[in-house]
């Protein structure tokens, strides 16, 4: 398959993939083929979550698009009417990151019966975690001595972590493919780096 070919495909999946989410496809697709442009896509990942906020349902989808400079995230969500609107509304955003920016990529996955693990089997859960440096999360603890009886200040420790972007897929919730969508797309965004590092 040449170059044109694949570009085409992947671009055309991603619409697909945007659209089988079902979440407002039309406005989701379109910020994120303003994000892409004309750039071939090399790899993506959609995710469309609902959550509980006491008594509404709420939904929201992440976009991650990978090209071959850029790491680009959209996120839509969606508002009840309120007082800044009569009628419900959404909010889309997106953020183009220069691959050279991207810090850490953290892949965690949840496995049952580690002992039985076979190479290639699906977690049932999969974390990634990218860090650009937008975002930093501080966890701070008062510092402390061995002495149990010292009484003396010693300030606080603690440890700075790059938080930009956490998302969690399940095979439960989200479905076995979803699952290796995330693991395939954390695999395309490490190489990506690594490949900036040599």
């Amino acid at each position: 398959m040449d170059v044109m070919a694949k570009t085409s495909t992947t671009t055309q999946g991603l619409r697909a993939a945007i659209e089988r989410s079902g979440y407002y496809p039309a406005l989701v697709a379109e910020a994120v083929e303003a994000a892409v442009g004309g750039e071939p896509i090399r790899s993506y990942l959609v995710h469309q979550e609902t959550t509980f906020d006491a008594n509404e349902v709420r939904r929201h989808v992440t976009v991650l698009v990978l090209t071959g400079h850029r790491f680009i995230v959209s996120h839509t969500d969606e508002q009840a009417a309120d007082d800044t609107s009569p009628t419900p509304y959404a909010t889309t955003s997106t953020e183009s990151v220069k691959l050279g920016r991207i810090s850490s990529v953290v892949v965690s996955r949840v496995v049952a019966n580690p002992e039985s693990y076979t190479p290639g089997t699906l977690p049932r859960e999969v974390v990634l975690t990218i860090g650009w440096g937008a975002v930093s999360r501080i966890d701070l603890e008062p510092a402390a001595c061995g002495d149990p009886n010292c009484e003396a200040d010693h300030g606080y420790t603690g440890n700075s972590t790059a938080d930009d972007l956490s998302l969690r897929v399940s095979e439960t919730g989200d479905g076995p493919e979803t699952v290796r969508q995330a693991l395939a797309f954390a695999q395309s965004l490490s190489e990506a780096t690594a490949d900036l590092a040599r």
